[in-house]
């Protein structure tokens, strides 16, 4: 006996032919919804996240830094000891270490002395200003004022100090923030150390990993991108904090030999203004203005001779550095390293020249694909 039919059978059902247009709005309206749930609650679990990276976040990026930085040093260092990668780590992480706590140690020892001496002859009476130099009132326009100024302070340096009290008490504590600011960066700046130390060990596996984040979000061209940055963080190391350490330590001997006083303090100081792009000049003017005031004019022109060169060394090593290896002109570069400094402090001495590197190598791919007018890298 024959199987009935239906009474109303479907023939979109039985045509295999898409759902009718109501239908098929709902199950759009479905999957919409069901995209917005997903990205709200994965940009939620996103910004936990950052929420609770955020207070490590500068210490693990200045990590970062550090590892792409002595990446190479370690590499050698791991050839050397014949493939132990955790010793060569060590000892990299130990001389980092070094290099930063030695000469801040040694400063602190320095200006805690000061400051004893200080408030010892203060409390005896005995802290008084040295005469001023014998060729002060020859300056022209403001000589005689200084001179002037400078005698009545030595006479009574108390009053000097109680008159101008209003000016100089909120220089006083914006000095004791900006030291205890100091001394909490460079807390982290120690942990940073050791983070990279400790990303060293793992570092082509940590490679490998960024490159292919990198090849997901921006395909095809993550993985040079990611090799872009690196070349770029570690020519802003040699350009920037290499030439500036160089300089630091070299006007420091000069300083420390010719006797000028606190020659320790104004080579951090000028470590300082060289890696902010700032430069040298603003102590070394001042010095060599004090070097002709006070010595003799062989022993200033001496100094001015030696001093001079060494301010402006940076102009010549930097465009030689800091475009070593990498298609992005010197001048993109260089523009980021100050723009990034003036943007977002020292991070951005290393984050600024990266994004403008990238920025500029997707401008040339997207112009590139102009079939009408191709663009050749420079």
């Amino acid at each position: 006996m024959p199987t009935p039919l239906p009474e109303n059978p479907d023939p979109a059902a039985s045509s295999g032919s898409p759902p009718a247009a109501p239908d098929r709005i709902e199950l759009i309206e479905a999957r919409v919804v069901d995209l917005v749930i997903r990205l709200i609650l994965l940009g939620l679990f996103a910004y936990l996240s950052l929420a609770l990276i955020r207070p490590f976040l500068a210490i693990t990026t200045w990590g970062v830094i550090l590892a792409v930085a002595l990446a190479p040093v370690h590499d050698w260092l791991t050839r050397l000891l014949q493939g132990h990668r955790r010793l060569a780590a060590m000892i990299v992480t130990l001389a980092a270490l070094c290099v930063v706590i030695g000469p801040v140690a040694a400063l602190t020892s320095n200006m805690v002395e000061s400051v004893q001496s200080l408030v010892e002859r203060a409390n005896s009476g005995q802290l008084k200003l040295p005469p001023p130099p014998a060729r002060l009132e020859t300056l022209p326009l403001v000589g005689q004022q200084i001179h002037d100024f400078w005698t009545s302070a030595r006479a009574n340096l108390e009053s000097v100090v109680l008159s101008y009290h209003r000016i100089l008490a909120p220089i006083g504590a914006k000095m004791i923030a900006l030291v205890s600011q100091l001394g909490l960066d460079l807390l982290k700046f120690v942990l940073s150390i050791v983070l990279a130390g400790l990303l060293l060990i793992p570092g082509p596996r940590l490679a490998g990993w960024g490159r292919r984040i990198a090849a997901r979000i921006v395909a095809p061209r993550g993985e040079q991108f990611v090799d872009l940055a690196t070349v770029t963080v570690r020519n802003v190391s040699r350009g920037v904090v290499g030439i500036a350490l160089l300089q630091g330590i070299l006007i420091g001997v000069v300083l420390q030999a010719a006797g000028v006083p606190s020659a320790g303090l104004l080579a951090l100081i000028i470590l300082f203004l060289c890696i902010l792009q700032i430069g040298p000049a603003l102590i070394v003017l001042p010095v060599l203005i004090w070097s002709w005031l006070t010595m003799t004019p062989a022993q200033a022109l001496l100094l001015t001779v030696v001093l001079v060169p060494l301010t402006f060394m940076d102009n010549v090593l930097k465009p030689m550095l800091m475009g070593r290896g990498l298609s992005t002109p010197t001048l993109v570069i260089f523009m980021g390293v100050i723009g990034g400094t003036l943007s977002f402090g020292l991070i951005g001495l290393f984050l600024g020249p990266v994004v403008l590197a990238v920025f500029h190598d997707l401008v040339l791919t997207w112009l590139q694909h102009d079939p009408h007018h191709p663009v050749e890298k420079s």
